[in-house]
This record gives structure tokens, sequence and C-alpha cells, in this order.
């Protein structure tokens, strides 16, 4: 596609040879239209031209519009036989001209707002097709029918999964379909390997719920709703000699109302919220489970001692009140049996979980692509983040069932694995671990940790100085950067919505001690203060005045330390659009 900037409007016209319609996007309120030519340029002013890969879609503000596409993007393989890409650049485009006829209140709420969607553009792990749809896992994308799969890529799309589902609004009330493209946040990775005269092709792909999307301390558990945070869908593929198999495993937060607040301490108190409504809150995450994947069995890796102990206990007596035939809870408490080396010990989980694994199976298509074996149930695993300990466990599990899969085709021996086949076993491990590390950018802002054990197999003093790394990180960006990075999610996925009947000053107006706490002011001033507390203790063998102001500086530093740290709430960068327990 080209995108033409003219004065007074946008025009991206068709590149693919279709003669299709030009679609103009108003500069002055964003309303859009089709056209079948472009419009005559001045000879004074010509239009800047770009070369773009897709509309993402229109984002409404206080009196503009904001036009997003994608401007650069990477070619990194195929889903079905169709080619997948992954977002490089966003780029987003004004329509604010009547900003100009804005009250000063308009324009200065206009102009925060429209500052989110810098950090919008930096969005990572965001994929699209223009033939696949991405949201459907195989066996659901196997089960359309045929009046379904005739459909515009967009109405075929699961919603949940549906990245920029609100920014495509506008262009579906428009009646835009060749200008809708779906677009989802998760992880595409795949290799390709030997075995024997044999090459396999394993495929491993994320998919996020836009629900209750956020970053790691600003959304925790479940809404009222029982959607939870950090929920992902990952699915496993396997293609070898016209066979295609696929296995599905969930992640996401516990389903209960909690938040763990941030308040410049290292791990935060956890906060159960209205206990009363947890047994429904569960019921009702795992009916929707049921619905979409069959009988479910909840893993549940969190120590049984602490703050997590508590959660934990809060979850199963939950669990008691619904669990059934199709719907088994488990506990495994990971750091107790494995500790920080033994992840091998996860074979104990295995076998604790094998008999449902073999009951719910996978999906096995064909040569013809016919159904031979479906998938009835899934595996629902969470830790505390849902990443870490979540992934070194799914990749167990992962890798249990594609040697399960290549018994069946009757590639391996009955005690042949993977770990046998160098190659094979390199591939799987970095196929994990890269998956993993995406993941849990998209929450945390770093890597996962314990990401030496999927990648190479056992822990190594380097893997465990960047997980080291990587924590310190996490604090950092938890404590200093996550609440306004959660205002951009919140707006651009459209769990706040901005009005112009609003008061335009609530959601980003500081009062009280808020409106003047700063951390880095805080900070300065209490090693000021030990500065000069060192200066005077060293004038004492000369005049014992100066041990009196060497106390009365170090008294200040300890008393602005003190109070820092029974309010640190208010020293950290904290969403202003959406309340973390909503």
């Amino acid at each position: 596609m080209r995108l033409w900037e003219f004065p007074d409007q946008y025009v991206i016209e068709p590149t693919d040879g279709s003669n299709g319609s030009s679609l103009a996007v108003s500069r002055v309120d964003g309303s859009m239209s089709l056209i079948e030519k472009l419009p005559e340029s001045s000879s004074v002013r010509v239009p800047k031209i770009r070369t773009i890969f897709g509309v993402a879609g229109v984002l409404k503000l206080v009196a503009g519009s904001y036009l997003m596409v994608i401007t650069e993007r990477e070619t990194v393989g195929s889903y079905l036989g169709h080619p997948i890409y992954k977002v490089s650049s966003f780029k987003v485009f004004p329509c604010d001209h009547s900003l100009r006829n804005s009250p000063a209140d308009q324009k200065k709420m206009e102009t925060e707002f429209s500052a989110l969607l810098n950090i919008g553009e930096r969005t990572p792990g965001l994929y699209f097709s223009y033939d696949a749809n991405l949201t459907l896992s195989s066996q659901r994308l196997n089960d359309l029918g045929g009046e379904s799969k005739v459909l515009p890529l967009w109405r075929q799309a699961e919603p949940r999964f549906l990245w920029n589902n609100y920014l495509l609004e506008n262009l579906i009330d428009n009646k835009l379909d060749p200008y809708l493209l779906p677009i989802v946040q998760g992880s595409y990775h795949h290799f390709q390997a030997a075995i024997g005269k044999d090459i396999i092709d394993v495929t491993l792909i994320a998919r996020r719920c836009t629900r209750r999307n956020g970053t790691r301390m600003w959304r925790r558990g479940a809404d009222s709703d029982g959607y939870v945070a950090n929920f992902v869908e990952t699915e496993q593929i396997m293609h070898l000699n016209g066979f295609t198999a696929s296995f599905v495993q969930v992640r996401g937060s516990i389903p209960l109302l909690w938040d763990q607040i941030v308040d410049l301490t290292y791990k935060p108190k956890f906060e159960i919220v209205r206990l009363e409504e947890a047994p429904r809150v569960a019921e009702r995450h795992f009916l929707d489970l049921r619905k979409k994947y069959g009988a479910v069995l909840a893993v549940d890796l969190v120590n049984t001692h602490g703050g997590e102990g508590r959660l934990s206990e809060k979850f199963a007596n939950a669990m008691q009140h619904i669990v059934s035939d199709d719907l088994r809870y488990w506990h495994f408490d990971f750091h107790h049996i494995c500790g920080h080396v033994h992840f091998e010990r996860l074979s104990i989980l295995y076998e604790q979980i094998v008999d449902f694994l073999d009951r719910n199976g996978y999906l096995l298509l064909n040569e013809k692509g016919e159904k031979m074996k479906e998938q009835l149930g899934v595996v629902r695993t969470n830790c505390i983040d849902c990443l870490d300990r979540t992934n070194v466990t799914q990749s167990m599990i992962g890798r249990n069932m594609l040697e399960c899969q290549l018994r069946r085709l009757g590639i391996f021996a009955a005690e042949e694995t993977i770990s046998s086949h160098p190659n094979l076993d390199e591939c799987f491990k970095i196929l994990w671990a890269d998956h993993g590390d995406d993941v849990s950018i998209q929450y945390s802002g770093t890597p996962a940790l314990k990401g030496d054990f999927v990648r190479c197999g056992q822990r190594t003093m380097q893997g465990m100085v960047k997980d080291g790394i990587n924590a310190l990180l996490r604090y950092y960006y938890n404590n200093f950067c996550d609440g306004t990075k959660q205002d951009a999610i919140d707006l651009l996925q459209g769990h706040y919505i901005v009005s112009v009947s609003k008061d335009m000053a609530v959601p980003s107006q500081k009062k009280g001690l808020e409106a003047v706490a700063s951390f880095p002011l805080a900070l300065s001033f209490v090693l000021t203060g030990f500065f000069f507390a060192t200066l005077s203790l060293r004038q004492v063998r000369y005049d014992l005045r100066h041990l009196f102001f060497s106390f009365l500086w170090a008294g200040l530093s300890v008393a602005i330390a003190a109070f820092v740290r029974a309010n640190g709430r208010i020293f950290c960068n904290r969403p202003r659009l959406h309340k973390p327990g909503s």
C-alpha cells in the first residue's frame, strides 16, 4: 500500500493490482470514505508518499482521531501455508486539525493522551497475516464450517485474541472491509530438524488475550467477569510426512480478585479483594475455559508458604466448589520440589498429570487433512506472574506431547526421546526459550527468568547472573515505568474510552502530596543529607559543633527515607486512566 499525505487528508492506495478503491482519511476529524481516484495535488506542495503494510485502526481521542499504520514488517514464517509477518514499526498519523478551535483544557488533555500513543507505537510482539486467521488454533480452524471460512478474516477472528479489536471499530462501522487487518499479540517461532531421513517442522504460536491485558504489577488476578491477567494460549504445531499435529496449552493469573500494588518494596504484599466473590469469579473463568477447550486441568505452581501460600489456599478453596469430572485442580509447589536448580524434578508433575494428557490428547490430521484425533481438554498452568515457572513447566509438557505424537506416527520407538536427537533437542529448547522471553517481555518488560534451563537443559552461573539483572530491571520497570505503559495499553485496547463529557482533569490530575512526590528528588535529598553529614563529621576534630550538624543532616536523610518508605505508593509511576482492580 501507499500512503499519500495531502494537506487536508491521508489517502491509502492499494498496490496489489486489485484496482480497488483508495481509503481517504480526513486530517480534520478522522472521517473515512472510499474514493476511486487520487486527489489532484498542488504543484506548490507535493504530497509525501510512503509505503505501508496495513492499517491497524483509528483511535478517537478528545478532539482528534489518530490513524495507526504498519510502516515496517518482517517475514517470520508461515501458518497453514500462508506467510506470517511481525510488525517491526508502527506510526501514528494525527487527524487533529479540528483541535485548533478546541478549548485550552481539551488541547492539554489531547496532548497528554496523544503522548500515550507514542508508547503504543512500541508495543512488542505483534503479528499479522493477509490470508491466515492467526487468532484461531489449528483445531478450531479445522472445525470451521464452509460458510465461516469464506468470511473476511476479521469476521472469523476470535475477539479475545484480536489485539486491534477496538481500533478497528471505526473501519467496521464504515464498512471498509478491504482495509481491516487483524493483528494478534503474542509470539511466533519455528524450526526444521532431521530425524533420520524424515524432516520435522515445529511451530510455536502464542496468542495473548486482550480482555485484561496489561503490565505485570498493574494487571493481576481476575476481573468480576472472570477474565484473568496475562492469559496466553500457546499452540505447538508439528508437520511431518504430510501429517499435522497440534497441542494447545493456556496460562493465566490466579482467577481471584487480587492486587499487588507497587510501593517501592521488592515484593509488594498480595491483597485479596472481595474474598466472598472468589467462588463466583473462579466459576465464571473456568466455565468460559470449558466452553472453549473442553476439560480443564488447572496446575497451580505457587509456593505453599508466605503470601503466595495464602493466595494459593484461597484458590484451592474456591476450586472445591466447582471441581467436577471435566475440571480438576492440581497444586505443585515448584520451588519446594525443584528448588532453583533441579528443574528435572518436573517429571514428578508429569507423572501426576499424564492420565489427563493421555485422555484428552491432541489434534492429529492425516495427509488428506482428515481428523484422526482431536484435543478434548487443556492444561491451564499458573504461578504468580505466569512467566518463569509456568514457561519451564509448559515446555516440559510440550516436549512430552511431541514425543507422544512422534511415537504415534512411528517415528520414535517406545522409549525414544527428543533428548536422543541432539539437533532436534537443541532446536526445541531454543524454540521454547524464545517463546518464554517474548511472553515475558510483553508482561514484565524483561526476558523470562530461568530461561537458561529451557534453553540449555540445566541451570548455569551465567543464567543465574542474568536472572539477577532481569529481576532488578523488573523492579525498576514495575515501580517507575509501567503505570504510564498501562495507560497506553488501556487506551489502545478500549479499556478506557475518551469522552468529552468526562471531567477532563480527572485522569491525569495528582492531588495533595502525590502532586509533589518525586522519587528522584527524594533520593537526591537523602544522598545530599548523607554527604553533608559525612563532611560535618570530618570537621568534628576542629569544632564539636559539627557533630550536631552531622547528626542533623543524617537525621534529615533518615527521616526523608523513612517517609518515602512509608508512603512508597505515591512515589511510584501509577496508571491514571483505569484502576488496577477493575
